[in-house]
């Protein structure tokens, strides 16, 4: 199977984000960003601030601190993951993911997935929950868990593509935006920009 290329006679994409996975699902509805940038901004959950607020806010934040050329199209996303009121980023030592997978082990959550989309003067939003219910973890798999180090990077310390899809018998919502962006709603916000699905390279 060959890869998807940008179309040339489309709006040029830019994608504001370093994240493999992000790039992996455009590729899957054939999109290709023709430019991949990173922002560097503050992601800390402000005091009393919702999941939901926070990473609209950090979606926001992201899209607003890029500067583009006429005609470009700008796509930005962030990914939480909540459980009550609490806000479960990326986890900074192993015993902090323990303790994220502990909170969820039997029990459902939510994961929140904002996306914005510039175009010129004008910004689309969307925001997506879907929840997401881990069965009980043990003491051992939980530590084998650990030891494989997929909870590296991801918010709440899992990806639901990797290893910890053992743990999830059931979601109900948008399995691409748990993985990090939801693809019906983001193919349709970039259609309204004048990006759409194209074949792929010969």
């Amino acid at each position: 199977m060959t890869a998807p290329v940008p179309d040339p006679g489309a709006p040029r994409l830019v994608l504001g984000s370093a994240s493999p996975r992000r790039l992996e699902l455009l590729a899957q509805v054939g999109i290709v960003p023709h430019e991949v940038r990173s922002a560097d901004i503050d992601e800390s959950p402000l005091k009393g601030e919702g999941a939901r607020d926070y990473v609209r806010r950090i979606a926001g934040g992201k899209a607003a601190a890029f500067d583009l050329s006429p005609g470009d199209v700008l796509l930005c996303a962030d990914t939480t993951v909540a459980v009550g009121r609490r806000i479960l980023g990326k986890p900074a030592s192993r015993a902090e993911a323990a303790g994220f997978m502990r909170l969820m082990s039997g029990r459902r959550h939510r994961v929140l997935t904002a996306v914005v989309v510039r175009h010129g003067d004008r910004t689309r939003e969307r925001l997506v929950e879907t929840t997401v219910r881990m069965r009980p973890i043990g003491a051992a798999e939980l530590e084998a868990y650990l030891d494989i180090g997929d909870w590296q990077g991801k918010a709440g310390g899992y990806a639901i593509q990797g290893a910890a899809a053992a743990f999830i018998p059931w979601i109900q919502g948008s399995f691409s935006s748990v993985v990090g962006l939801p693809l019906a709603e983001t193919a349709a916000m970039l259609a309204a920009s004048g990006i759409t699905m194209k074949g792929t390279a010969p």
